[in-house]
């Protein structure tokens, strides 16, 4: 039968269903949190990417700044998170516009921090549960070690049992023990990983943030310095 390796005494799954409950307990919830971390990895990762392309046509779109009104427009047309970064320095050059704030090392000061906090709180938003992965990275490993240590325990007390060191004996435990340690490496490798490679891609949508910032703040000081 295609599926006989599954009633096979050396398959994962008789290994599982054979195991302690506390171990089967440990195998289970790591496959549900690798479960979790993949969904989270193909999510953020889609989200991320997107983010990642709205922001590079948005800074294609810059050479054509050169108003208040120009920036609102293209926050508009926008799409995805950084149209709160627009609107946020969009909101404090009009205020400074329109209550002729004529020192710029002022406003530049203000415009700065309004996109540092603007680009801080979209980063948060766009991560995520990101964190998430590297505590499961970290933590998995130690997870199954723990069904590792219980699985070798139930072999050393079954040896006890039964004055007997023979391979059947102490075969079942050693068994368990590493499917823990296999699923626990299993659950972490992958998040880790993924964790690892969704941090480069923030880092490459923070850089896209930061640069269209210090393009919109220079988009404002030619228009300070040709009105007054």
């Amino acid at each position: 039968m295609k599926f006989d390796w599954l009633a096979s005494p050396a398959s994962p799954f008789h290994i599982f269903l054979e195991a302690d409950r506390l171990v089967q307990t440990i195998i289970v919830l790591l496959l549900l949190a690798s479960i979790a971390s993949w969904s989270i990895i193909i999510g953020r990762a889609w989200a991320i990417w997107r983010e990642l392309q709205r922001s590079r046509i948005v800074k294609r779109l810059l050479t054509t700044i050169g108003t208040q009104d120009d920036l609102r427009n293209l926050s508009d047309g926008a799409e995805g998170r950084i149209t709160h970064i627009l609107g946020a320095i969009e909101v404090e050059w009009r205020w400074s516009s329109e209550n002729l704030v004529r020192d710029y090392d002022q406003v530049r000061q203000r415009v700065v921090s309004i996109a540092d906090m603007a680009i801080a709180r979209e980063e948060r938003h766009l991560a995520g549960s990101t964190a998430w992965l590297a505590t499961l990275g970290t933590s998995a490993p130690f997870i199954g070690l723990f069904g590792t240590v219980w699985g070798i325990m139930g072999s050393f007390l079954a040896i006890g049992q039964s004055q007997d060191t023979s391979l059947a004996v102490v075969a079942p435990g050693i068994a368990e023990a590493l499917l823990a340690t296999g699923v626990g490496l299993f659950c972490a490798i992958p998040a880790a990983m993924g964790f690892n490679r969704l941090v480069q891609m923030l880092a490459a949508v923070d850089a896209e943030w930061r640069s269209i910032a210090g393009l919109l703040e220079l988009a404002i000081s030619r228009h300070f310095g040709s009105r007054f």
